[in-house]
């Protein structure tokens, strides 16, 4: 038993300094990301998922795509979807496995359960690599929904946060 600790415990802090989370200009990522909540009797389900592509300009700037879709399962009611496609540029920051980045979204909200709108906002989080193709990204986005660019600045100060846990993958 002492041995499997022992080779737990170098596992988790040596094969992350074993990978090299360098970005090269070309590279492109392809990141999964879901998530979901239920009500203490399962009646009122959601469940969303999402899929990001992404692509490497310079080691540091990325542009990436993220199509979302989201179900709402309702006791005594139908299931309703809502979707989202927004495109976004990320600065990295290259500290071998942990890769930081700040950036900026926009894009589109739509679906059965939400007023069709843009959405715009900032964006910051981190992706920690477990190996030099793998990683797992955690994120959060401050997004501000709007109809028209008139809209946009007063909207700003009614956002919501958004909480992105995924896994990754770098090709």
């Amino acid at each position: 038993m002492k041995k499997l600790l022992v080779l737990l415990v170098i596992g988790i802090f040596v094969l992350p300094f074993a990978a090299q989370a360098e970005y090269q200009v070309g590279d492109r990522e392809l990141q999964l990301i879901g998530s979901g909540t239920s009500d203490n009797s399962l009646d009122n389900t959601i469940f969303s998922t999402e899929v990001s592509f992404g692509y490497f300009f310079t080691p540091n700037l990325e542009a990436l795509i993220r199509q979302g879709i989201g179900v709402v399962d309702t006791e005594g009611g139908g299931s309703d979807w809502n979707g989202s496609t927004r495109l976004a540029v990320d600065y990295h920051f290259d500290l071998d496995v942990w890769q930081p980045y700040i950036g900026v979204i926009v894009g589109y909200l739509y679906g059965d359960t939400t007023v069709e709108s843009f959405v715009a906002g900032p964006e910051a989080g981190v992706k920690y690599f477990v190996n030099n193709t793998t990683f797992v990204n955690f994120g959060i986005e401050y997004e501000f929904v709007f109809e028209d660019a008139d809209e946009a600045d007063e909207a700003f100060d009614d956002g919501r946060f958004v909480y992105v846990l995924g896994i990754g993958f770098k090709f």
